[in-house]
């Protein structure tokens, strides 16, 4: 847990409740439609079932970008640092090396995550970005981030 932790005040606090609680309202009606359309299996006894394996394999593709070792740290960076240059990148990241940092662009900007641009020099200037679909995750784990942010005490409330 990074120390100390953010002081916010009741207002602050309630608000970031308050979206929590609309995303976890809509995270629940997600679930519904997911679970309204999927396929039922029938089991020999007759009765039907709601079949999760889809659902599941979907998750893990969903999220698996990032379950990878400092794929989060890179779009976390991004999403909160805005646009760097690589070195730049490399010095929020400590303990990222060089090779690491430029293997995981690559996956990042294969995955649509990422945006690498590059402006004609002399000398020539490299800078990533997060693209639209990177900026959109990133506002829907806000919430999420926010929520363990909390229950972990890195954000507490002025006493």
């Amino acid at each position: 847990m990074p120390e100390p932790p953010m002081i916010l005040g009741k207002n602050d606090i309630d608000e970031i409740q308050n979206a929590i609680t609309k995303t976890e309202e809509l995270g629940s009606r997600v679930r519904e439609l997911f679970r309204e359309n999927s396929n039922e299996v029938l089991f020999t006894t007759g009765s039907k079932v709601h079949d999760i394996s889809w659902e599941v394999e979907a998750a893990v593709e969903a999220l698996d970008i990032f379950a990878s070792r400092w794929s989060i740290e890179i779009l976390a960076a991004l999403y909160i640092a805005g646009e760097r240059r690589f070195n730049e990148l490399r010095r929020l990241l400590e303990g990222i090396s060089s090779r690491t940092l430029s293997d995981k662009l690559t996956i990042l900007r294969e995955t649509g995550m990422v945006a690498r641009i590059v402006v004609d020099g002399p000398p020539v200037k490299v800078t990533y970005n997060l693209t639209e679909h990177g900026k959109r995750a990133g506002r829907l784990l806000s919430p999420l981030v926010a929520y363990m942010k909390i229950s972990n005490g890195s954000v507490k409330n002025k006493e």
